[in-house]
């Protein structure tokens, strides 16, 4: 749904159209992405029209890199670790 919108503003039933769920799902789905501010609803006429708003998807991204920046970092002093680990385990 937010790759969707990341080609322009759609309407609720468009954005129903490819996923087989339910509109009533699928509106609780765009109700937690607009809670979430990654989505602004608004109507126009008697249809609701989704927007993306991108701001939001570079802060999620951000935070995201910061972590795998962490794990990477993690799991590089474990591996370090196993491996002297191994070596004291070998010269015994």
């Amino acid at each position: 749904m937010v790759e969707r919108l990341a080609s322009g503003p759609a309407s609720v039933h468009g954005l129903t159209e490819p996923f087989a769920l339910s509109q009533q799902m699928i509106s609780k789905h765009i109700a937690c992405l607009v809670r979430a501010r990654i989505v602004i609803k608004t109507k126009r006429g008697r249809e609701s029209v989704c927007t993306l708003r991108p701001e939001a998807i570079k802060t999620v991204s951000d935070w995201a890199i910061s972590y795998r920046r962490f794990w990477e970092e993690s799991f590089d002093k474990l591996d370090a670790v196993v491996q002297q680990m191994k070596k004291e385990e070998a010269g015994r």
